[in-house]
C-alpha cells in the first residue's frame, strides 16, 4: 500500500534501467517466452497497471531470470504493515498446547488420505 497520492514523486517515475542492447534483446525474448506462455499480457492503455522497471540477472551457471526492481517503489511502502510472526514465539505457544490439539490434528490428515 502506497502512502503517497497520484500524480507518483519524481523516484518513481524514472525512465526504465539501463541497459546494453544485449540484455535488452535478452530481455524481449524472455518476455516474448512468457507471453506465449500466458504468464504476461500486454494491456491496454486504458488500463490502470502498476509497472516496475523490469531486470534480467544472469547466474553464473548461464541461466537467466527476470526480476522487478521494486527498490524505488519500498521507499514509499508502510513499513511492518503486516508483521511476520516471530518464529520463538510462535514455538513457545505450540509448546503449550496439550496432546489433544495434536491428536486432532493427526486424525484430519488421516481422513485425508
Amino acid at each position: 500500500m502506497l502512502n503517497v497520492e497520484r500524480p507518483y514523486p519524481l523516484l518513481l517515475r524514472r525512465p526504465a534501467y539501463p541497459a546494453s542492447p544485449r540484455a535488452r534483446e535478452a530481455l524481449e525474448s524472455h518476455i516474448n517466452e512468457l507471453m506465449k506462455l500466458g504468464v504476461l499480457r500486454k494491456f491496454g492503455h486504458n488500463e490502470e497497471v502498476e509497472v516496475t522497471t523490469p531486470v534480467i540477472i544472469t547466474w553464473h551457471n548461464k541461466k537467466i531470470r527476470m526480476f522487478g526492481y521494486f527498490r524505488a517503489f519500498n521507499t514509499y511502502t508502510i513499513p511492518y504493515r503486516y508483521s511476520i510472526p516471530r518464529i520463538h514465539e510462535t514455538l513457545t505457544q505450540l509448546s503449550n498446547q496439550s496432546l489433544s490439539l495434536l491428536w486432532m490434528l493427526l486424525r484430519i490428515i488421516i481422513r485425508m488420505f
